[in-house]
């Protein structure tokens, strides 16, 4: 049996020594340490989502919701101020007997037939022009570039004044003896008045996109090629078109959808009824004078927009497409 003594020693010794080491990773300051890194790694978590968070409010109320809304309404047959009914395919079998809709497709389809391959060719060979660095240039760069700023409302009402049977184009006409033309009265005459206003004030938007696309062209190609024998003609075939092929890509697709959905020049231009009996209606144009108003029909307008919504992503595709050949 142990004596009092002992044990009293023993208690002394333990005292002297000191409490006993906790493991690592346990008691009070180890707990306290693991809190703030749990918040750091809750906040890593949680912050991109706050920095994104107005962003994607945006997109979720003004496009994805509108998107969404447009694609039920287009199976309804709802209009302004009444709810619709649930109606299957009629809408987008009722387009096919609609002749307004077939003229504002074939308006549409000649738009970006026409506009198209100028806004691709045209800005190239004006950035070229402009590329050069000679006394002068920055005016004419700023010159090229001002219809971009200008509001297309203001665009289309000089264009309408110059080409009316009035204006400048046609007092310029009888001054030569060529006696007036219908550029605002012939159906064919004001689609392409039309078209050449969107060219004018495109130009410069795309030419600022080819000057950036410019800028990297190496010049020992066009050293080299000059070397070789090569002209100007040449060197533009061999040199420039293959090093800005992507970007000629890129300004087709995006021309492609702004001139399938034009809208501001023809009603500007034509006005409300689209020309000469409505023969210069465009597709969003028909959205417009369909859908709106206390007796519009949403439903149907909503059926031409998802074939809008089609087409224009049709057309990216196969511009896509036709990039994917050129590079195999």
């Amino acid at each position: 049996m142990k004596s009092p003594a002992a044990a009293a020693a023993r208690t002394a010794g333990r005292a002297a020594e000191g409490p006993a080491p906790q493991k690592s990773g346990t008691g009070p300051r180890a707990a306290a340490g693991r809190r703030p890194a749990r918040r750091i790694r809750r906040q890593l978590v949680t912050s991109p989502w706050l920095f994104a968070a107005p962003g994607l409010v945006i997109v979720g109320v003004f496009i994805l919701y509108p998107f969404v809304s447009t694609i039920i309404n287009s199976f309804t047959d709802k209009r302004q101020l009444v709810e619709g009914k649930y109606v299957g395919l009629a809408n987008f079998r009722e387009l096919l007997h609609d002749d307004m809709f077939w003229i504002g497709l074939r308006n549409s389809t000649l738009y970006v037939l026409v506009v198209v391959p100028a806004l691709v060719v045209l800005p190239l060979l004006l950035a070229l022009l402009v590329q050069k660095q000679i006394p002068g240039i920055t005016f004419f760069r700023s010159a090229f570039y001002t219809p971009v700023v200008a509001s297309i409302v203001v665009v289309g009402l000089i264009w309408v004044w110059m080409l009316d049977e009035r204006g400048l184009v046609n007092a310029v006409l009888e001054a030569v003896g060529a006696g007036k033309v219908g550029f605002l009265s012939d159906q064919w005459l004001l689609l392409f008045s039309a078209m050449g206003v969107t060219v004018w004030k495109g130009l410069g938007y795309y030419m600022i996109i080819y000057l950036a696309a410019l800028a990297n062209v190496p010049r020992e190609l066009h050293e080299a090629a000059a070397v070789d024998g090569a002209g100007p003609v040449r060197r533009f075939l061999s040199v420039t078109v293959p090093a800005v092929r992507s970007t000629m890509v890129l300004v087709a697709a995006l021309s492609s959808v702004a001139a399938f959905k034009v809208f501001s020049e023809v009603y500007l231009m034509a006005g409300p009824t689209g020309g000469p009996a409505g023969e210069d209606t465009t597709l969003v144009m028909l959205v417009q004078r369909t859908g709106t108003g206390l007796t519009g029909r949403v439903g149907y307008a909503s059926a031409i927009s998802v074939v809008i919504f089609v087409v224009t992503v049709a057309l990216m595709l196969l511009v896509l497409r036709a990039d994917r050949k050129e590079d195999a």
